[in-house]
């Protein structure tokens, strides 16, 4: 089976958000399968979807809250990793938190999608270690 098919049973009920970009199952492909989308989920240059899926899940369970800091960062590597260069405007300067996480994921622009995800892990692993889950 191909990466980027399921069969309807594997369908996770909360889907990640790669998933719900891509909305329903668009077809069933030859083996039965429904294709949730092309090359999505197929193994790329570094293969990396899983772990940055993982970590993502992991980070939310961390037993104390980090550091403002590094939950910026966490973000930044986010929003790089699923959705790539920033394409939104700055916030007005009086939503202070809405303008630090733009310039969080600002930071982040030109970055890859695999290099942000990659790095999104390291510092997954990097919380993980220092706050336990």
């Amino acid at each position: 089976m191909a990466l980027h098919e399921f069969t309807r049973e594997q369908l996770p009920a909360k889907s990640s958000p790669k998933l719900r970009a891509l909305g329903q199952p668009e077809a069933v492909g030859e083996s039965g399968h429904a294709v949730v989308g092309s090359g999505m989920f197929s193994n790329g240059p570094c293969g990396h979807e899983a772990d940055f899926d993982r970590a993502a899940a992991d980070v939310r369970k961390l037993k104390s809250r980090p550091e403002d800091d590094e939950l910026k960062e966490l973000y930044g590597l986010y929003k790089q990793a699923v959705i790539g260069d920033i394409n939104i405007a700055c916030p007005a300067m009086l939503d202070l938190k809405g303008k630090a996480k733009w310039e969080a994921w600002n930071l982040q622009k030109g970055l890859s999608k695999e290099d942000a995800m990659s790095a999104y892990v390291s510092k997954a692993k990097e919380l993980i270690e220092k706050y336990g889950i």
